[in-house]
């Protein structure tokens, strides 16, 4: 992972920054989007962290389409069909591909509805397209878990990331939870670790997030991982 530059996105104007050092990782995470319903100035608030802390690698936290037309739960049955979704979330995730064309995506509960629904109906996995094929981001790296300079990065169905790091005495970040925005750091005698959750990227006034309307309040932002060692939290203005 280590890189001797820093990419810059396309009219980034160069910044000095002091604290930088050409040889660490800066690692962008982004909330969950749940497209074709996230916020349309979230992306721009991901670009800006981006160029803001001098990133170089990019990870998706996961459930970056929705499938709302099927979930598991209940669905709205005035809201968008199956096609006209995932139509929608395509033309949606582009902005973000456009934006962050590498990148590691960990695979969410959302992200797995299909392949879900294929396992149990016996459909063999020739039958099912890559990630990548249908969803038009043919660079994006699709896994269950990645881990940069120590820290691993997971969606997070099973827990909080302060379980988590905890638990596996190793730093964490992690999404799912949408209303969480934050970063932990725990320390003994021969450990230093942190617990981040990074928030989500969802315009929470869409029918899809109905099941939510009277629980908290979304935590919009994105998060920056410098180096392995430290964990940044960047709240979204609104």
């Amino acid at each position: 992972m280590k890189k001797s530059f820093r990419p810059r996105l396309r009219g980034q104007k160069k910044q000095n920054f002091e604290f930088w050092n050409k040889n660490e990782n800066r690692v962008l995470i982004i909330g969950d989007l749940h497209c074709p319903f996230d916020l349309d100035s979230y992306v721009d608030h991901c670009i800006k962290a981006y160029n803001d802390f001098n990133c170089n690698a990019v990870v998706f936290i996961g459930d970056v389409i929705d499938s709302h037309y099927s979930s598991f739960h209940e669905t709205d049955p005035d809201g968008l069909g199956g096609g006209q979704e995932l139509e929608l979330a395509i033309n949606r995730l582009a902005k973000y591909y456009k934006a962050f064309p590498d990148a590691y995506v960990t695979i969410g509960n959302h992200d797995r509805i299909i392949m879900r629904k294929a396992f149990s109906s016996a459909i063999p996995k020739i039958w099912i397209k890559e990630y990548n094929d249908v969803l038009n981001t043919p660079n994006w790296k699709w896994v269950d878990r990645v881990v940069i300079d120590g820290v691993q990065y997971v969606h997070g169905e099973g827990g909080t990331a302060r379980t988590k790091c905890r638990a596996d005495m190793q730093s964490s970040v992690q999404g799912h939870l949408h209303t969480q925005l934050y970063c932990e750091t725990y320390v003994g005698q021969n450990f230093r670790i942190f617990g981040m959750q990074v928030g989500c990227g969802i315009d929470f006034n869409q029918y899809a997030f109905a099941y939510a309307k009277r629980g908290k309040k979304p935590a919009i932002g994105c998060g920056v991982v410098i180096n392995g060692q430290y964990g940044i939290t960047i709240p979204m203005e609104l």
